[in-house]
Protein backbone atom coordinates (compact mmCIF):
# COMPACT_ATOMS: atom_id res chain seq x y z
CA UNK A 1 0.00 0.00 0.00
CA UNK A 2 2.96 2.43 0.93
CA UNK A 3 4.69 1.49 -2.60
CA UNK A 4 1.54 1.97 -4.43
CA UNK A 5 0.52 5.36 -2.04
CA UNK A 6 4.33 6.88 -3.17
CA UNK A 7 3.86 5.93 -6.89
CA UNK A 8 0.67 7.59 -7.35
CA UNK A 9 1.77 10.62 -5.49
CA UNK A 10 4.31 10.75 -8.26
CA UNK A 11 2.23 10.42 -10.84
CA UNK A 12 0.18 13.01 -9.94
CA UNK A 13 3.37 15.17 -9.24
CA UNK A 14 4.45 14.80 -12.55
CA UNK A 15 0.89 15.47 -14.19
CA UNK A 16 0.39 18.64 -12.61
CA UNK A 17 3.52 20.03 -13.77
CA UNK A 18 2.70 18.65 -17.23
CA UNK A 19 -0.70 20.97 -16.91
CA UNK A 20 1.49 23.55 -14.99
CA UNK A 21 4.27 23.62 -18.66
CA UNK A 22 1.05 23.46 -21.11
CA UNK A 23 -0.16 26.57 -19.38
CA UNK A 24 3.09 28.27 -19.18
CA UNK A 25 3.83 27.28 -22.84
CA UNK A 26 0.09 28.69 -23.76
CA UNK A 27 0.83 31.86 -21.76
CA UNK A 28 -1.50 34.29 -19.70
CA UNK A 29 -4.05 36.30 -21.42
CA UNK A 30 -2.92 39.18 -20.91
CA UNK A 31 0.17 38.51 -23.93
CA UNK A 32 -2.59 36.22 -25.92
CA UNK A 33 -4.58 39.45 -26.00
CA UNK A 34 -1.49 42.19 -27.28
CA UNK A 35 -0.11 39.00 -29.55
CA UNK A 36 -3.50 39.21 -31.24
CA UNK A 37 -3.61 43.46 -30.77
CA UNK A 38 -7.28 42.52 -30.13
CA UNK A 39 -9.77 41.96 -27.40
CA UNK A 40 -12.29 38.70 -28.07
CA UNK A 41 -15.35 40.03 -25.89
CA UNK A 42 -18.37 38.06 -25.17
CA UNK A 43 -21.72 39.40 -24.77
CA UNK A 44 -25.23 37.90 -24.14
CA UNK A 45 -27.83 38.87 -26.37
CA UNK A 46 -30.64 37.29 -24.20
CA UNK A 47 -33.01 35.91 -26.22
CA UNK A 48 -35.75 34.95 -24.40
CA UNK A 49 -37.61 32.77 -27.37
CA UNK A 50 -33.90 30.34 -26.91
CA UNK A 51 -34.21 30.00 -23.30
CA UNK A 52 -36.17 31.11 -19.99
CA UNK A 53 -33.31 30.45 -17.83
CA UNK A 54 -31.89 34.18 -17.60
CA UNK A 55 -34.18 37.55 -16.95
CA UNK A 56 -31.88 40.48 -18.47
CA UNK A 57 -33.03 42.27 -21.18
CA UNK A 58 -30.24 43.26 -23.69
CA UNK A 59 -27.46 45.54 -22.87
CA UNK A 60 -24.93 44.67 -25.17
CA UNK A 61 -24.00 48.36 -25.78
CA UNK A 62 -23.20 48.82 -22.29
CA UNK A 63 -20.94 45.54 -22.14
CA UNK A 64 -19.26 46.62 -25.21
CA UNK A 65 -18.32 49.81 -23.61
CA UNK A 66 -16.74 47.44 -20.73
CA UNK A 67 -14.88 45.41 -23.29
CA UNK A 68 -13.67 48.74 -24.89
CA UNK A 69 -12.30 50.24 -21.45
CA UNK A 70 -10.01 46.52 -20.64
CA UNK A 71 -8.95 46.49 -24.54
CA UNK A 72 -8.02 50.14 -24.11
CA UNK A 73 -6.33 50.12 -20.33
CA UNK A 74 -4.35 46.84 -22.04
CA UNK A 75 -3.61 47.59 -25.55
CA UNK A 76 -4.80 51.62 -26.58
CA UNK A 77 -7.47 53.84 -26.80
CA UNK A 78 -8.73 52.78 -29.86
CA UNK A 79 -7.99 49.26 -29.81
CA UNK A 80 -9.84 46.08 -31.74
CA UNK A 81 -12.22 44.44 -30.55
CA UNK A 82 -13.70 41.10 -31.78
CA UNK A 83 -17.00 40.84 -30.38
CA UNK A 84 -19.16 37.14 -30.14
CA UNK A 85 -22.50 37.28 -29.17
CA UNK A 86 -24.10 34.55 -27.59
CA UNK A 87 -27.80 33.33 -27.14
CA UNK A 88 -27.88 32.93 -23.51
CA UNK A 89 -25.28 33.37 -20.32
CA UNK A 90 -25.22 29.70 -20.11
CA UNK A 91 -23.50 29.50 -23.72
CA UNK A 92 -21.71 32.36 -23.46
CA UNK A 93 -20.38 30.91 -20.05
CA UNK A 94 -18.85 27.45 -22.79
CA UNK A 95 -17.22 30.12 -24.79
CA UNK A 96 -15.63 31.57 -21.78
CA UNK A 97 -14.84 28.50 -20.70
CA UNK A 98 -13.71 26.78 -24.02
CA UNK A 99 -11.23 30.05 -24.68
CA UNK A 100 -13.36 31.38 -27.33
CA UNK A 101 -13.31 34.40 -25.69
CA UNK A 102 -11.23 36.66 -23.28
CA UNK A 103 -13.36 38.57 -21.32
CA UNK A 104 -17.15 37.81 -20.70
CA UNK A 105 -18.53 41.63 -20.38
CA UNK A 106 -21.47 40.91 -17.86
CA UNK A 107 -22.03 37.51 -15.80
CA UNK A 108 -24.82 37.30 -13.21
CA UNK A 109 -23.29 37.12 -9.45
CA UNK A 110 -24.50 34.11 -7.95
CA UNK A 111 -23.61 30.88 -6.15
CA UNK A 112 -23.73 28.85 -9.19
CA UNK A 113 -21.21 30.77 -11.21
CA UNK A 114 -18.90 30.25 -8.17
CA UNK A 115 -18.62 27.22 -8.98
CA UNK A 116 -14.31 27.23 -9.38
CA UNK A 117 -14.42 27.93 -13.29
CA UNK A 118 -14.54 31.62 -13.17
CA UNK A 119 -13.28 34.60 -11.31
CA UNK A 120 -16.29 37.60 -11.24
CA UNK A 121 -15.17 41.18 -11.42
CA UNK A 122 -16.75 43.95 -8.96
CA UNK A 123 -20.50 44.11 -9.72
CA UNK A 124 -21.19 47.04 -12.58
CA UNK A 125 -24.84 46.78 -12.94
CA UNK A 126 -27.10 46.17 -10.37
CA UNK A 127 -29.78 44.70 -12.10
CA UNK A 128 -32.93 43.69 -10.02
CA UNK A 129 -36.22 41.91 -10.49
CA UNK A 130 -39.58 44.16 -10.51
CA UNK A 131 -42.62 45.90 -11.97
CA UNK A 132 -43.77 47.26 -15.12
CA UNK A 133 -47.12 48.92 -15.12
CA UNK A 134 -49.99 51.10 -17.10
CA UNK A 135 -49.79 54.06 -14.84
CA UNK A 136 -53.33 55.39 -17.07
CA UNK A 137 -55.12 52.22 -15.17
CA UNK A 138 -53.97 54.44 -11.99
CA UNK A 139 -51.66 51.92 -10.33
CA UNK A 140 -48.92 54.00 -8.79
CA UNK A 141 -47.38 51.87 -5.96
CA UNK A 142 -46.74 47.69 -4.99
CA UNK A 143 -50.44 48.05 -2.86
CA UNK A 144 -52.24 49.01 -5.89
CA UNK A 145 -51.97 45.53 -7.30
CA UNK A 146 -53.71 43.91 -4.73
CA UNK A 147 -55.72 41.47 -5.80
CA UNK A 148 -54.88 42.10 -9.65
CA UNK A 149 -53.11 39.85 -12.16
CA UNK A 150 -49.33 40.08 -12.35
CA UNK A 151 -47.94 38.15 -15.40
CA UNK A 152 -44.41 36.22 -15.57
CA UNK A 153 -42.70 33.51 -17.70
CA UNK A 154 -43.97 30.44 -16.09
CA UNK A 155 -40.97 28.08 -14.82
CA UNK A 156 -38.48 30.46 -14.16
CA UNK A 157 -36.59 31.94 -11.29
CA UNK A 158 -38.74 35.22 -11.89
CA UNK A 159 -42.08 33.28 -10.67
CA UNK A 160 -40.42 32.03 -7.49
CA UNK A 161 -39.17 34.96 -6.49
CA UNK A 162 -42.27 37.21 -7.56
CA UNK A 163 -44.00 34.89 -5.17
CA UNK A 164 -42.31 34.82 -2.42
CA UNK A 165 -41.90 38.51 -2.26
CA UNK A 166 -45.43 39.02 -2.53
CA UNK A 167 -46.24 36.69 0.26
CA UNK A 168 -43.36 38.54 2.25
CA UNK A 169 -45.49 41.66 1.91
CA UNK A 170 -48.56 40.24 2.80
CA UNK A 171 -50.13 41.32 -0.78
CA UNK A 172 -52.20 38.16 -2.67
CA UNK A 173 -52.51 38.81 -6.39
CA UNK A 174 -53.85 36.36 -9.43
CA UNK A 175 -50.65 34.46 -11.30
CA UNK A 176 -50.87 35.16 -14.81
CA UNK A 177 -48.29 31.85 -16.14
CA UNK A 178 -46.93 32.53 -19.97
CA UNK A 179 -44.84 30.35 -22.03
CA UNK A 180 -43.85 33.14 -24.18
CA UNK A 181 -42.84 36.56 -23.97
CA UNK A 182 -44.98 38.11 -27.14
CA UNK A 183 -47.98 36.18 -25.64
CA UNK A 184 -47.49 38.00 -22.03
CA UNK A 185 -46.36 41.56 -23.73
CA UNK A 186 -49.69 41.29 -25.69
CA UNK A 187 -52.10 40.90 -23.20
CA UNK A 188 -50.21 43.78 -20.78
CA UNK A 189 -51.17 45.82 -23.71
CA UNK A 190 -54.52 44.83 -23.58
CA UNK A 191 -54.46 45.09 -19.77
CA UNK A 192 -55.30 40.96 -19.16
CA UNK A 193 -52.51 41.70 -16.83
CA UNK A 194 -52.18 44.74 -14.27
CA UNK A 195 -48.21 44.37 -14.56
CA UNK A 196 -45.25 41.96 -15.64
CA UNK A 197 -42.38 40.81 -13.20
CA UNK A 198 -39.00 40.64 -15.01
CA UNK A 199 -35.55 42.25 -14.40
CA UNK A 200 -35.56 45.82 -15.08
CA UNK A 201 -33.13 46.00 -17.95
CA UNK A 202 -36.17 43.57 -19.55
CA UNK A 203 -38.91 45.69 -18.80
CA UNK A 204 -37.10 48.31 -20.36
CA UNK A 205 -35.95 46.63 -23.23
CA UNK A 206 -39.84 45.65 -23.80
CA UNK A 207 -40.92 48.50 -23.08
CA UNK A 208 -39.01 50.06 -26.04
CA UNK A 209 -40.81 47.81 -28.40
CA UNK A 210 -44.02 49.20 -27.19
CA UNK A 211 -43.17 52.42 -29.61
CA UNK A 212 -46.20 55.17 -28.80
CA UNK A 213 -47.41 53.56 -25.87
CA UNK A 214 -44.07 53.03 -23.98
CA UNK A 215 -44.54 56.77 -22.14
CA UNK A 216 -47.79 55.14 -20.10
CA UNK A 217 -45.70 52.74 -18.72
CA UNK A 218 -43.31 52.77 -15.56
CA UNK A 219 -41.35 50.77 -13.60
CA UNK A 220 -41.92 50.43 -10.03
CA UNK A 221 -39.52 51.12 -7.37
CA UNK A 222 -40.04 48.19 -5.21
CA UNK A 223 -37.03 45.36 -5.64
CA UNK A 224 -38.83 42.00 -6.02
CA UNK A 225 -35.48 40.15 -6.10
CA UNK A 226 -31.68 41.36 -6.73
CA UNK A 227 -30.00 40.10 -9.96
CA UNK A 228 -26.49 42.04 -10.28
CA UNK A 229 -23.84 41.61 -13.23
CA UNK A 230 -19.93 41.08 -13.30
CA UNK A 231 -17.71 40.50 -16.21
CA UNK A 232 -16.35 36.79 -16.30
CA UNK A 233 -12.97 35.72 -16.99
CA UNK A 234 -11.63 32.27 -16.77
CA UNK A 235 -10.58 30.85 -13.47
CA UNK A 236 -6.59 30.72 -13.42
CA UNK A 237 -5.22 33.57 -14.58
CA UNK A 238 -5.05 35.87 -11.22
CA UNK A 239 -3.18 38.64 -13.45
CA UNK A 240 -6.01 39.18 -16.11
CA UNK A 241 -8.92 38.86 -13.52
CA UNK A 242 -7.37 41.77 -11.58
CA UNK A 243 -6.29 43.79 -14.79
CA UNK A 244 -10.01 43.42 -15.66
CA UNK A 245 -11.26 44.05 -12.15
CA UNK A 246 -9.13 47.42 -11.55
CA UNK A 247 -10.38 48.71 -15.06
CA UNK A 248 -13.90 48.26 -13.41
CA UNK A 249 -12.50 49.97 -10.43
CA UNK A 250 -11.12 52.84 -12.38
CA UNK A 251 -14.27 53.48 -14.60
CA UNK A 252 -16.00 53.77 -10.70
CA UNK A 253 -13.04 56.16 -8.98
CA UNK A 254 -13.33 58.66 -12.33
CA UNK A 255 -16.70 59.15 -11.89
CA UNK A 256 -16.03 59.95 -8.23
CA UNK A 257 -12.74 62.16 -8.92
CA UNK A 258 -14.68 63.98 -11.97
CA UNK A 259 -12.73 62.62 -14.67
CA UNK A 260 -14.60 62.22 -17.29
CA UNK A 261 -13.90 61.81 -21.14
CA UNK A 262 -13.30 65.24 -22.04
CA UNK A 263 -11.22 66.14 -19.25
CA UNK A 264 -8.86 63.35 -18.77
CA UNK A 265 -5.62 65.04 -19.92
CA UNK A 266 -6.42 67.98 -18.12
CA UNK A 267 -7.42 66.41 -14.55
CA UNK A 268 -3.61 64.40 -14.49
CA UNK A 269 -2.62 67.96 -13.54
CA UNK A 270 -5.09 68.79 -10.86
CA UNK A 271 -2.99 67.91 -7.99
CA UNK A 272 -5.14 65.44 -6.19
CA UNK A 273 -3.48 62.41 -5.08
CA UNK A 274 -6.15 60.10 -5.88
CA UNK A 275 -6.66 61.40 -9.55
CA UNK A 276 -2.96 61.54 -9.98
CA UNK A 277 -2.73 57.43 -8.80
CA UNK A 278 -5.78 56.97 -11.20
CA UNK A 279 -4.57 58.68 -14.44
CA UNK A 280 -0.72 57.45 -14.16
CA UNK A 281 0.76 61.34 -13.21
CA UNK A 282 1.98 59.77 -10.44
CA UNK A 283 4.27 56.80 -11.78
CA UNK A 284 4.90 53.00 -10.47
CA UNK A 285 1.07 51.77 -10.11
CA UNK A 286 0.53 50.45 -13.31
CA UNK A 287 3.48 47.98 -12.40
CA UNK A 288 1.46 46.12 -10.40
CA UNK A 289 -0.79 44.86 -12.87
CA UNK A 290 1.34 44.83 -15.18
CA UNK A 291 0.56 47.50 -17.17
CA UNK A 292 1.90 50.28 -17.93
CA UNK A 293 1.20 53.55 -15.95
CA UNK A 294 -1.48 54.90 -18.18
CA UNK A 295 -3.94 52.61 -18.33
CA UNK A 296 -6.69 53.63 -16.93
CA UNK A 297 -6.73 56.93 -18.32
CA UNK A 298 -6.38 55.64 -21.73
CA UNK A 299 -9.44 53.40 -20.29
CA UNK A 300 -11.61 56.51 -19.33
CA UNK A 301 -10.47 58.47 -22.29
CA UNK A 302 -11.58 55.49 -24.59
CA UNK A 303 -15.67 55.33 -22.92
CA UNK A 304 -15.83 57.71 -20.19
CA UNK A 305 -16.34 57.78 -16.09
CA UNK A 306 -18.86 54.89 -14.83
CA UNK A 307 -21.46 57.32 -14.93
CA UNK A 308 -21.28 58.99 -18.66
CA UNK A 309 -21.39 55.08 -19.60
CA UNK A 310 -24.57 54.19 -17.62
CA UNK A 311 -25.90 57.30 -18.97
CA UNK A 312 -25.39 56.80 -22.57
CA UNK A 313 -26.18 52.76 -22.43
CA UNK A 314 -28.97 52.42 -20.04
CA UNK A 315 -30.17 55.34 -18.43
CA UNK A 316 -31.47 59.34 -19.77
CA UNK A 317 -28.99 58.79 -22.58
CA UNK A 318 -30.65 55.77 -23.65
CA UNK A 319 -33.97 54.39 -25.18
CA UNK A 320 -33.77 52.09 -21.84
CA UNK A 321 -34.54 55.66 -19.70
CA UNK A 322 -33.55 53.45 -16.63
CA UNK A 323 -33.25 54.81 -13.68
CA UNK A 324 -29.65 54.73 -11.78
CA UNK A 325 -30.88 53.65 -8.50
CA UNK A 326 -28.62 51.56 -6.54
CA UNK A 327 -25.75 52.18 -9.65
CA UNK A 328 -25.79 55.91 -8.01
CA UNK A 329 -22.18 56.58 -6.23
CA UNK A 330 -22.40 55.55 -2.49
CA UNK A 331 -21.45 59.26 -1.98
CA UNK A 332 -24.96 59.60 -3.57
CA UNK A 333 -26.75 56.71 -1.70
CA UNK A 334 -25.97 54.05 -4.40
CA UNK A 335 -23.83 51.12 -4.16
CA UNK A 336 -20.60 52.22 -6.29
CA UNK A 337 -17.64 52.62 -4.63
CA UNK A 338 -14.24 52.04 -5.74
CA UNK A 339 -11.60 50.36 -3.70
CA UNK A 340 -8.41 52.51 -3.50
CA UNK A 341 -5.37 52.97 -5.79
CA UNK A 342 -2.65 52.41 -2.75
Amino acid sequence: MGRFSTGFLVAITFLTMAVAARETRAGTTLEKVRAAGGLACGIDAEQPEYTLDDAHGNHGAFDLDLCRAVAAAVLSENAKIVVKTYRDEAESLKGLQAGEIDLLATASVNVRASNGSFALARTMFYDHQGLLVNKTTGIRSLADLKGKKICFLIGTEIERQLTAYMQRQGIPFIPGPFSEEGEMEAAFVTRNCAAVSADVSQLAYERIAFCNLAQNFEILPEIVAKDPLAPAVRQGDAQWAAIVDWTMQALIQAEESGVTQANVSEMKKSGDMVVERLLGAQKGWGQFLSLDDDWAARAIAAVGNYGEIFERDLGSGSPMKLERGMNRLWTQGGLMVADPIR
